[in-house]
Order: structure tokens, then C-alpha cells, then sequence
């Protein structure tokens, strides 16, 4: 008998919501039957923050990328409810109003997915800037604990709950020219099982997932000959593909994993086996 990932009644805050990883896991989670809200710091109606967070952000806007409200839209096709909310997850004033509106309109917020983040930082260790060092830090690190702890009340008071924060094998393996990524991602991996230690008693669960190389369309506009390089490492000899990080998370998300918690889940075509 086939067993089916159900999340009938819950609602999902996913942040980088608008495209790219954060958009599969926002579409999957709402297939499963989930409400979503869809949480990023560019939505079509307003882009000005791109120009801050960088040129992923401001390549997104340029070449049409930004799909939030777009996103929303396509949920709410579904018969789910959906929210698109501009969100900075640096910003504790922005993240706790939007966790405030989630639970006023949707009812209650039992799902996070922390899957905003940075990683156009590219640079030998010597060359690292400290500003951009940092702002990596506020996004990747502290954004996925100024979200978790705006969520925290909200789950521990219905005792159930599910935070899954991205992380990357340039956390568990390091990542060459990307001292600031690699920093913030292995991070996370501390804060996922602290987190799942402390909800536990909460019916909380808390795990990461350690994507390898993925097709989104920040891969699409790297250099083609690095790609096919990293691609290689892989069993598979390819990259994978956002759908194959959405289904890990549904699976995460919902009562078929209710006594896993604290992992991280490599989804990676195994790059971080001896692969030759």
C-alpha cells in the first residue's frame, strides 16, 4: 500500500521563496496539501533590495527570475491559501511580522523552512571581504535563527513543529573560494541539532538538508565548464534538480518523520563519496 506524504491543516513559511530551491519546496509542501507562505526580499512588486543583497539578487530582477507573488498564485490554483510577504531575514522587526501575519491570516505557522540565503561571495581566503563576510553571516547564519526563534512560541504552544534549514556540502566538506558560504552552512548544521535537542520536548523536530549540486538557475548562470567539473564529482555525473531537495523536505515536514530529527540529509548524487 502506498504511503502518502499528507500535510493537510499545516501552514509552511519558507523563505527565498521566489525562486530557485525555495519556489520547489514552496509548490511541493503546498501539493502535499499545505498552506504557503512564500517569504523573500524581492517580490515582483517590489525588487529595490536587490540592489544591496548582491548580483544573484540583481541578475534575478534583470533577467525575470523574481516569481513570489507568481508563486502564490500558482498555490492558491491548488485550492490552497497562500501569502507572498517581502521579508529580510536579517531584520528581526521584518521576520517577527511576518511570522504575525502568517499566524492572523493562516492560523498558525507549523512549518519553517529556512532556505534564504547568499552565495555569490566567490573568493580565495585571502581575497574575502569583510563586509561581504559578514553580511553572509546575517543572511545564511543569523536569518535561520532570527526565523526559528520567531516561529519557537508559535509551535512549542501547539507542540508540534518542523524547521528544516538548508545547508550545503560546502558545510560539510568545505567549499574552495568560498570561505564565507562554507562558515555559515557548517553553522547551521549546529543549529539544526541544538534545535532539535531543545524542541524535541516541544514536538519539534528540527534537520538539515545538505544539497550537493542542483540545477536552479543561480547554477545555470555559472561557468559552464566549472559546472560540468562539479557535476562529475557526482555518482550520477549530473546535478540534481530543485524537485529532488522539495521531496527530501516534504518528507521532513510531515508525521512519516515525526521521530527524525537532528539529521543532516545529504541529497547530493553523492559528491561526497570517492567518486572516480
Amino acid at each position: 500500500m502506498a504511503i502518502e506524504i499528507d500535510l493537510s491543516g499545516r501552514v509552511a513559511l519558507v523563505t527565498g521563496g521566489s525562486r530557485g530551491l525555495g519556489r520547489a519546496d514552496a509548490l511541493t509542501l503546498a501539493r502535499a496539501g499545505a498552506d504557503v507562505v512564500v517569504a523573500d526580499i524581492l517580490v515582483e512588486s517590489d525588487t529595490s533590495a536587490a540592489e544591496e543583497y548582491g548580483v544573484l539578487a540583481q541578475a534575478a530582477v534583470a533577467q525575470g527570475m523574481v516569481h513570489s507573488e507568481a508563486t502564490v498564485e500558482e498555490i492558491r490554483s491548488l485550492g490552497r491559501r497562500a501569502l507572498a510577504l517581502r521579508c529580510d531575514v536579517t531584520d528581526r522587526d521584518e521576520v517577527a511580522a511576518a511570522v504575525a501575519r502568517t499566524v492572523d491570516e493562516l492560523g498558525s505557522v507549523d512549518i519553517l523552512v529556512n532556505n534564504a540565503g547568499t552565495l555569490d561571495h566567490v573568493g580565495q581566503f585571502h581575497d574575502q571581504r569583510q563586509e561581504l563576510w559578514e553580511r553572509d553571516l546575517r543572511v545564511n547564519l543569523t536569518g535561520a535563527f532570527n526565523c526559528a526563534q520567531a516561529v519557537w512560541p508559535h509551535m512549542k504552544e501547539r507542540k508540534w513543529g518542523r524547521i528544516v534549514n538548508m545547508a550545503s556540502v560546502a558545510g560539510t566538506l568545505g567549499g574552495f573560494g568560498q570561505a564565507s558560504y562554507s562558515t555559515t552552512k557548517a553553522g547551521l548544521l549546529g543549529l539544526t541539532r541544538t534545535l532539535a535537542m531543545e524542541g524535541g520536548r516541544h514536538g519539534i523536530t528540527c534537520n538539515a538538508i545538505v544539497p550537493g549540486i542542483i540545477g536552479t538557475e543561480a547554477f545555470h548562470m555559472a561557468n559552464a565548464a566549472m559546472n560540468e567539473r562539479i557535476a562529475n564529482r557526482t555518482v550520477f555525473k549530473r546535478p540534481g534538480e530543485p524537485q529532488d531537495i522539495a521531496n527530501a523536505i516534504a518528507f521532513l515536514c510531515s508525521d512519516l518523520a515525526g521521530y527524525v530529527t537532528g539529521i543532516e540529509l545529504n541529497v547530493s548524487g553523492g559528491v561526497e563519496l570517492f567518486v572516480f
